[in-house]
């Protein structure tokens, strides 16, 4: 089963959304591009806000 952890070796913050582009096999960049889109749609604070809930919320990887 696949599980969605935040990256070790694709991150710039904390690593959630790299881990969202490692789950999906998507490149990072598109994905931190249409959340900084989302951030300036909505608002500032409510983008923060979720990427924080994100960071609780999203586990780190299991170490091998």
């Amino acid at each position: 089963m696949k599980r969605l952890y935040r990256s070790n070796t694709n991150k710039i913050f904390a690593g959630v959304i790299g881990g969202v582009g490692e789950y999906f096999n998507i490149d990072p960049t598109i994905i931190r591009l249409l959340f900084l889109l989302l951030v300036i749609a909505t608002g500032i604070l409510p983008g923060i806000i979720i990427y924080l809930i994100a960071i609780a919320i999203v586990p780190k990887p299991p170490q091998a």
